[in-house]
């Protein structure tokens, strides 16, 4: 998902900590592309290294897309970004000699990494392609019942990482954080955010099914997503009611990351901003087109007990239909969005409980 104001990176961005080499200090490079869920998704790994693994640098590679979800991040003391391929970093990367490559990834880009750095040592996260293709063409569920998070952090077991329970991290820019003086007074103090877009269509509600939710929400409400989604947002907003601000195309990444830290709770798809809601604890109402929590990709809070509730059309032979999803139903039904009950999820957002 695109949101607007956030800006073109094209070139390497490094943190401001000076990572020079040093006896006995054990250096770390993560890779991880995209996208902005899965990133946020990481952060445990990156939190456990450096506060774990005495001594740790941590290093981190993406794409400059993603910049904004890492930049801020204390626990990454160098951070690399390329535009169109890694091998813009390359030269960089071999001078900094890593003791230990985490690939969390784990695609081709990432194998070439790999193999141009030829590190002492590297960690390849267990993907299980066979597992989700099992059950997205067969329906047959080999996958374990462990949260992709828990997989990730199986990666650097074998170094002493161990879960916290701490759950995920996002962190802010006080600039990032004043977005609230641009709200308007009648949506300053309470509200739910509710994100409408997703990076695949058949993981979105359609406008109908949302615009019936939003009528239903007793709070005001500040709809978020990128530019793509401003049309639908302004359609939500024009038909649910004066408490429904749209605010789709309107901030950038990090400062709708920073009205959902501050939101009463969270409506969302399977989506990037979902991760983003758990990283700060807010309770989170999430629907499911054509994707499925056995993915192990549902909201993850650590060891907090915070509301959460999941709505998906169960008894849907068609589904899952993909692993990340399609532009429209493969079916041309889209069963699993429109027979979500409108009513209950309302409900649930309005009164969230454990």
């Amino acid at each position: 998902m695109a949101f607007g104001g956030q800006r073109k990176y094209f070139r390497r961005s490094i943190s401001p900590v000076a990572c020079e080499r040093k006896p006995g200090v054990p250096k770390f490079l993560i890779l991880r592309f995209s996208s902005i869920g899965d990133i946020v998704l990481t952060t445990p790994v990156i939190r456990g290294l450096k506060q774990q693994v005495p001594n740790a640098e941590v290093h981190f590679l993406t794409k400059s897309a993603f910049e904004p979800v890492l930049k801020h991040n204390p626990y990454i003391d160098k951070l690399y970004t390329f535009s169109e391929n890694p091998d813009e970093c390359l030269k960089e990367l071999a001078d900094e000699k890593f003791d230990a490559i985490i690939d969390l990834h784990h695609n081709q880009r990432s194998f070439w990494v790999k193999r141009k750095l030829r590190s002492t040592s590297t960690f390849s996260f267990r993907k299980l392609n066979i597992e989700k293709w099992l059950l997205v063409n067969f329906k047959i569920n080999r996958l374990p019942d462990l949260h992709i998070v828990d997989r990730y952090l199986e990666t650097v077991q074998s170094l002493g990482v161990k879960n916290d329970g701490k759950g995920l991290d996002y962190f802010l820019s006080e600039n990032d954080r004043s977005v609230a003086e641009r709200l308007p007074e009648s949506h300053s103090k309470s509200y739910v955010a509710v994100a409408i877009g997703a990076q695949h269509g058949t993981k979105r509600l359609p406008v109908e099914k949302l615009i019936g939710i939003c009528r239903q929400l007793q709070q005001p409400v500040i709809l978020l997503g990128g530019k793509e989604d401003a049309e639908n947002g302004k359609r939500i907003a024009e038909a649910s009611g004066a408490h429904v601000l749209n605010g789709c195309g309107q901030f950038s990444l990090n400062e709708s990351a920073a009205i959902v830290a501050s939101a009463h709770s969270v409506l969302t798809h399977d989506t990037g901003l979902m991760h983003i809601a758990a990283a700060f604890k807010r309770p989170i109402v999430s629907v499911w087109g054509n994707t499925v929590p056995q993915f192990g990709m549902t909201p993850y809070y650590g060891d907090a007990k915070i509301p959460n509730r999941i709505f998906e059309v169960d008894g849907l032979a068609c589904r899952p239909c993909s692993k990340i999803g399609f532009n429209g139903c493969p079916k041309k039904h889209f069963r699993c969005m429109y027979l979500q009950d409108e009513n209950a999820i309302a409900e649930a957002v309005n009164r969230p409980v454990l």
